[in-house]
């Protein structure tokens, strides 16, 4: 009997946290995506700075400079180009995170409103079982009647 209410309590305690659990895992994978992806991020702009900054240091004329410089309008346009196309791919990783979210919260919600309704299904009958005997008790009757007032003026 022990052995039963053990493994009945192991299961319950099981089921309790089998929803953070998910959640807890769900974090931690978008976590992880979110940091891989902004360190490559990272690596690529420090790569394109450092390509600059070489470029810079290789002027020797004004021809070298004016050539620096048209390079420095491609290299802006690039950087904006792949800043949006960083900002597209973080705003859609963030929309899939939202919708396993979602369907994590939807999961929890169904599981929770099967156990109440398993609940509520197993306790009709011991409610039912209890309501059979009469109920014996030395409280008085409530009736719907409004209270009388008890003090008396001094």
């Amino acid at each position: 009997m022990q052995d039963k209410m053990l493994d009945d309590f192991n299961q319950q305690t099981r089921r309790f946290f089998e929803p953070m659990r998910k959640l807890n895992s769900l974090m931690l994978g978008n976590m992880e995506k979110m940091t891989e992806y902004q360190l490559e991020a990272m690596k690529r702009y420090s790569q394109m700075g450092t390509e600059r900054m070489r470029s810079a240091s290789e002027i020797r004329d004004a021809q070298d400079l004016q050539a620096f410089g048209a390079q420095q309008a491609e290299m802006m346009n690039e950087l904006s180009r792949q800043m949006m196309e960083d900002a597209q791919a973080l705003g859609e990783m963030s929309q899939q995170f939202r919708a396993e979210l979602e369907q994590l919260f939807g999961e929890v919600s169904q599981e929770l409103s099967d156990t109440a309704k398993q609940a509520e299904a197993s306790a009709k009958p011991a409610a039912s079982a209890k309501t059979d005997a009469p109920a014996k008790t030395d409280a008085p009757a409530k009736t719907d009647a409004p209270a009388k007032a008890t003090s008396r003026k001094s």
